[in-house]
């Protein structure tokens, strides 16, 4: 009943929002500056129609894609280090701190002295999900109940059960929440890097050609085919992870 209520009011909100967008698109009445949402969805087929989109669309999924699993699994396996020595949690501050606070176009710039354009989204999509992940996964280890090791080391339970039954539901909820967290912002840095470097056959190229084309309708058919590309791999990545948490559960 909980969800479906959460159902509706996030098509309430979602309508709302479509309906504000609409207003002041005919309150401004200039297409160049604000497109309506019907010019928008009016362009949606011809787009996702057109014979580069869905080359366009693998090009940076593979991509932000890569940079976010390799940013995962490198927040997973640093906070597990940092978890168990102090001293590496403290040498790795200043990195982190680092990373977090410079902006994407900074790291774009930089970056691009160094790699060709098109491998650009990976490590940008990599720099943003790793401190967001490592900071979420360290914060649910160092929140673990202590007298639940002190009961592990009691009974002897191996490494592996200690991370299966213990460690695992202490941060299922902390990774569920960055992970969702960290795509949506894996998405954004990517296709960012994408229109400063302007890798051919990418997503970032065709904003950035819509903008210099002053198409403003496929300029907004982009980015709304960008925000649901970003909620669709949030949804099933939650559903794998889930997954995978009741597998290992049941070990």
């Amino acid at each position: 009943m909980e969800n479906k209520k959460r159902i509706y009011q996030n098509i309430a909100s979602a309508l709302l929002a479509v309906i504000v967008w609409q207003l002041a698109a005919l309150a401004l009445n200039e297409s160049i500056l604000l497109a309506s949402p019907i010019d928008v969805l009016a362009k949606l087929p011809s787009l996702w129609l057109s014979k580069n989109f869905w080359g366009s669309v693998w090009f940076s999924l593979s991509r932000i894609g890569l940079g976010f699993i390799m940013g995962m699994l490198s927040g997973v396996i640093f906070a597990g280090i940092a978890y168990t020595s102090e001293w590496f949690e403290i040498i790795l501050r200043p990195y982190i701190a680092v990373i977090k606070s410079v902006p994407v176009a900074s790291f774009v710039i930089l970056a691009l002295l160094w790699l060709t354009s098109s491998t650009l989204p990976v490590l940008i999509a990599f720099l943003i999900v790793f401190p967001v992940i490592y900071a979420n996964i360290l914060k649910g280890l160092q929140s673990t109940d202590k007298k639940m090791l002190e009961m592990a080391k009691v009974f002897r339970l191996s490494f592996w059960k200690k991370i299966i039954y213990i460690f695992l539901p202490q941060i299922k909820p902390y990774i569920i929440s960055a992970s969702g967290i960290a795509i949506g912002l894996a998405w954004k840095s990517g296709v960012a890097a994408e229109i400063i470097g302007i890798p051919g056959g990418s997503i970032g190229e065709a904003l950035y050609y819509s903008k210099v084309y002053l198409d403003v309708p496929e300029l907004f058919a982009w980015t709304l085919t960008v925000v649901l590309l970003s909620i669709a791999c949030e949804k099933l990545f939650t559903l794998i992870l889930k997954f995978l948490f009741i597998k290992a559960e049941k070990l």
